[in-house]
């Protein structure tokens, strides 16, 4: 009876230290889960932030005053202005 008192205890000894250990792996899963979910949302963020920064930098207006006055171009007259058909417009 004693031998088999041994025994259960031993079984039960493992089978806590098997629950201990799958709990705190379970909560260190948990807190990765956790971190890479806050990752997600900051970079959502910035994503956000990037697309309204390239919607900022690709203004016509913007273009056009940079081309302006930085680049010094402009408009072509109309009468510089030739109109080259397509080929399929020719057929």
């Amino acid at each position: 009876m004693l031998r088999l008192n041994l025994i259960l205890f031993a079984i039960l000894i493992i089978c806590s230290l098997g629950l201990v250990s799958s709990q705190h792996q379970a909560r260190k899963l948990f807190n990765s889960l956790e971190e890479e979910n806050d990752r997600a949302k900051q970079l959502e963020v910035e994503h956000g932030q990037l697309q309204l920064e390239q919607s900022t930098w690709a203004m016509h207006t913007r273009i056009e005053k940079i081309a302006t006055q930085t680049l010094r171009m402009r408009a072509p007259d109309a009468r510089h202005v030739q109109l080259v058909p397509s080929p399929q417009a020719a057929k």
